[in-house]
């Protein structure tokens, strides 16, 4: 079985119903049109955030008209396929429409500078790119210096010469099944890791890890054709891609929302009735606040039938998620541990039933196995801090084109994460810190989630960042960065006087207030901030040696 079997049986059995959904509330409607021949428009209320709806029939239809527009154009079996759009309705089919050409479908991170891009296109190999409107300006700076790429195609209005218009081509083009037999270890994706250690790597995935990525979601979260998933983060992550793959497994319908507004989360839900919303911290912690200031009230919102919460893409504050509890305490919770690298969530995950042990990440994921080692890659013992490493179906089949890098991070099937864990007495694992975020402050390992953490308790305290900085006599200090509530003040001496309830090893040495910058997937972008001060440490230190 591959993955587009599943899109083909939706068509089949489910046709008429509502696959997707667009809700875009900052655009007009006119704007936000792009397939010329789309039918399908369900709006109820000409004056509610301008919607677009595509049902499982169109949606396997459209998929079929790109794979046979790119056979068209003499695309071979693995080919490499580009994809630079912001999340819309046309990202799945034609994600769906390269995988049934036989292709390779190459998602590229929408924040991406035109260098990025360029870097990203030649280390995949792409020979054929198609991209949206919020990136002309971007592409216009290196259309010409790509001599990989053989031909570029454009959705959206006011097409770049340089460009074919993918809408009015595939049109051309039939909505059969294209005639392709795909196999389940043919290359199917490439993902790049998020770069918050460098420059991406290109991660290669084949069909059967993302059919095995499909299963284990919905083991997971139990999507059934009566759920609607909210979807909010982009699509080119393998997260929500994967997170989806449940609604698509389910034949359920899902929900793209084009924006983060705690307002705009809070409307669709209730209109839309989306039954399990997938957050980042960022976005869970903006609608406590705004529930708890007083700036929404519930009671304006239909949240009865809404049954999940999860979590996942980064470390989950314990504190952040009895808050959440207070307020909706009716609602499952789950957290999601993966990797670009394992195909994104589920490898590790905590599970609905275990509320009990929020702070952990979980237990290993279905059809999952995880342990935790220490330098040599022998089990350390209960309790005590090593690197998690785990092994199962979807673990990537390589760094493409970098076989030095993936011997450092597969060693006899295991994938090494990177992360820093622990393991509690009952099974369930935590974690510690990224290996490479750790500080070392006078021979002690500090551990910065464990800090952040400790943080994130102080009402004042919207978002905080532990990194280390140069210190001459200790070698490292740690410092934390703090982003204040809106309309609180707060002091060092405040903040001080807060961590003194910490041993004295863990405290911060420096206090910085500052916003903290979270890539797409809600990363904290450590190297922005260590670029940012350590820099400045460092003159510090100079002007005072």
């Amino acid at each position: 079985m591959v993955i587009t079997d599943f899109l083909e049986r939706n068509a089949r059995l489910f046709g008429g119903e509502t696959a997707l959904v667009e809700i875009n509330p900052s655009e007009e409607r006119d704007r936000a049109v792009t397939w010329r021949d789309f039918s399908l428009i369900e709006s109820a209320n000409p004056d509610a955030p301008y919607r677009r709806a595509l049902s499982w029939k169109d949606f396997d239809r459209r998929a079929n008209r790109i794979a046979n527009l790119l056979l068209s154009r003499g695309l071979e079996r693995g080919t490499k396929v580009g994809i630079l759009l912001m999340n819309c309705l046309e990202w799945l089919p034609l994600y769906f429409g390269i995988l049934k050409a036989g292709c390779v479908a190459v998602p590229m991170n929408y924040r991406y500078s035109s260098e990025e891009i360029k870097y990203c296109l030649e280390l995949a190999d792409v020979e054929v790119l198609v991209f949206g409107p919020e990136f002309v300006e971007r592409m216009d700076a290196i259309a010409h210096d790509l001599p990989g790429v053989r031909m570029m195609f454009f959705i959206g209005p006011d097409k770049p010469a340089y460009t074919e218009d993918c809408c009015k081509l595939m049109n051309y083009c039939s909505s059969s099944a294209p005639p392709v037999a795909l196999e389940e270890e043919d290359y199917a994706a490439i993902y790049f890791s998020s770069g918050t250690t460098g420059f991406p790597k290109a991660i290669l995935h084949n069909h059967r890890a993302l059919v095995s990525s499909c299963q284990t979601e919905q083991n997971h979260h139990g999507q059934t054709r009566k759920d609607v998933f909210l979807c909010i983060p982009p699509l080119y992550h393998t997260g929500a891609k994967m997170h989806w793959f449940g609604s698509l497994l389910s034949g359920s319908k899902a929900v793209l929302l084009r924006g983060v507004k705690p307002e705009w989360i809070l409307r669709t839900i209730t209109e839309e009735k989306c039954t399990i919303v997938w957050l980042l911290v960022p976005w869970a912690q903006d609608i406590l606040d705004a529930i708890e200031s007083g700036r929404i009230d519930l009671k304006h919102y239909y949240l009865d039938q809404w049954r999940l919460m999860h979590i996942g893409a980064q470390p989950v504050p314990p504190s952040l998620i009895h808050r959440w509890n207070k307020i909706f305490p009716h609602h499952q919770y789950d957290t999601n541990y993966g990797l670009s690298e394992s195909l994104g969530p589920g490898c590790v995950h905590l599970g609905v039933e275990n509320f009990s042990k929020v702070g952990a990440i979980g237990k290993p994921g279905y059809h999952w196995q995880a342990r935790i080692v220490d330098e040599q890659g022998h089990d350390v013992p209960q309790g005590e801090v090593g690197e998690l490493i785990v092994k199962g179906p979807s673990v990537m089949l390589c760094y493409y084109k970098n076989p030095e890098a993936t011997a450092e991070v597969i060693k006899d099937g295991w994938l090494y994460t990177g992360d820093m864990a622990r393991m509690d007495e009952d099974g369930f694992y935590y974690l510690v810190d990224r290996k490479k975020d750790v500080i070392i402050s006078g021979g002690e390992n500090l551990y910065p989630v464990q800090i952040e953490d400790f943080l994130r308790r102080n009402d004042k305290i919207k978002d905080v960042a532990v990194i280390g900085l140069p210190d001459k006599r200790l070698g490292e200090i740690a410092a934390a960065i703090i982003e204040v509530k809106e309309g609180c003040t707060c002091t060092e001496e405040e903040i001080n006087a807060f961590c003194k309830e910490l041993p004295r090893y863990k405290r911060p040495r420096r206090i910085i207030f500052d916003q903290i910058p979270r890539n797409p997937t809600g990363k904290i972008e450590k190297p922005v901030l260590r670029d940012k001060y350590c820099g400045e440490r460092l003159v510090e230190a100079q002007t005072t040696n």
